[in-house]
């Protein structure tokens, strides 16, 4: 199967300091798959290399069959990339609905011509809490993301994603500050996400990967040390020497 989106021979460097070496890796459509590894090992900066964040010391990219390399990232997500941060970035002013129109009208073109109420843009709301219904967020359509739990937050920010509609969505630790009471309930939103949507994510919460990653790569210091399926990774004894511990997964 062709990949949605692959890298070859991916590095980026700041002078002797190497934070990715020659990663070649290939997403295949519809995808769930996860990035893991210790701290430090280079799996944020391979999905910033990914989005255009940072620009590549070496290597390729593609998405689909088109070379991606050296585009800036407004025409990665024009051709069907999003991503979520780490640490959230979000409008506490604005209702969960006014985030999601704003960000379906920056997809369309219609922010250019914002001058009519959020009540007025009835297509784009409707699609809106499409989007949001999809995330069990439309319950909460009219209230303040200041005012949201953070759980919800991190879901608002998916759902803002998603709303460029995007064909990969990359996912850096969505459940980063989430109580682990409400992480499993996270996850099982994105995997109820459409089949035809490639998602790859980083997480360190390993019941989370084991449960919901369909293929995992380990990265360290910078390297892919290997990859394969959850049952694969597992019982891979280098995984369990510089991971998982030797007590993880069997």
């Amino acid at each position: 199967m062709t990949g949605l989106l692959r890298t070859e021979g991916l590095s980026r460097h700041w002078g002797a300091f190497v934070a990715n070496s020659d990663i070649s890796l290939t997403f295949a459509p519809g995808a769930r798959h996860a990035l893991i590894g210790p701290n430090g090992a280079g799996k944020t900066t391979f999905i910033n290399l990914l989005t255009g964040a940072l620009a590549p010391t070496s290597g390729h990219i593609w998405l689909g069959g088109q070379e991606i390399t050296r585009l800036p990232q407004h025409a990665r997500v024009r051709l069907g990339m999003a991503r979520t941060f780490q640490i959230n970035t979000l409008f506490p002013g604005l209702t969960v609905l006014e985030s999601v129109v704003l960000a379906v009208a920056e997809r369309t073109g219609a922010a250019r011509i914002w001058s009519r109420t959020v009540a007025s843009q009835r297509a784009l709301v409707k699609e809106a809490m499409a989007v949001l219904a999809s995330l069990r967020l439309d319950g909460e359509a009219e209230v303040e993301t200041r005012r949201l739990p953070y759980g919800k937050q991190r879901l608002l920010e998916i759902a803002l994603a998603l709303a460029t509609r995007p064909s990969i969505l990359l996912l850096d630790e969505p459940a980063a500050g989430i109580p682990s009471t409400e992480s499993a309930e996270l996850f099982e939103v994105i995997a109820a996400l459409p089949r035809d949507m490639t998602i790859v994510f980083i997480e360190h919460d390993m019941d989370l990967v084991f449960r919901f990653a369909e293929r995992i790569t380990v990265l360290v210091g910078g390297k892919v040390l290997t990859e394969g399926t959850p049952a694969e990774i597992a019982a891979d004894p280098r995984v369990k020497e510089v991971y998982l511990g030797e007590a993880a997964h069997g």
